[in-house]
């Protein structure tokens, strides 16, 4: 078991991204066997700032995913499990849906919860996401 370390010149976490994990005392991912469990990413730029559209929190939320995939030699065809907190969730899931479909796009698409919250660690927030991707046998 290990973790997955974020550089701190990443250009998708960003140096204040990057160092949150040592922070709040918390890896980006674990690598447990075959599995990676990634922790929940939310929609803040690399510059500190949280976006303001449901559809960029989504997308910088997956492209976080994606970089800690990239990361471990991985890509977004390797998600098999993944969990969305969403606040006011009627409102916003057709721009979260449109984002995501333009980014998760590999059949057989992974298992997906979406669950709606009432609120998230900052405000602001609108979308946090957690997801299991799995190596090749």
């Amino acid at each position: 078991m290990y973790a997955v370390k974020i550089p701190e010149d990443s250009e998708v976490f960003g140096p204040s991204g990057a160092s949150a994990f040592t922070r709040f005392g918390y890896s980006a991912a674990v690598r447990a066997g075959n599995h990676l469990f990634i922790a929940g990413t939310i929609g803040r730029r690399p510059d500190g700032e949280i976006a303001e559209t449901i559809e960029e929190q989504t997308e910088i939320a997956l492209r976080r995913i994606e970089e800690i995939l990239r990361l471990e030699g991985l890509d977004l065809s390797a998600l098999v499990d993944i969990t969305s907190y969403h606040v006011d969730i009627h409102q916003h899931l057709p721009g979260f849906l449109e984002a995501k479909k333009r980014l998760v796009t590999a059949e057989p698409y992974p298992a997906w919860s979406m669950i709606g919250v009432s609120g998230l660690a900052s405000p602001g927030l609108l979308i946090e996401i957690r997801a299991t991707a799995a190596y090749p046998e």
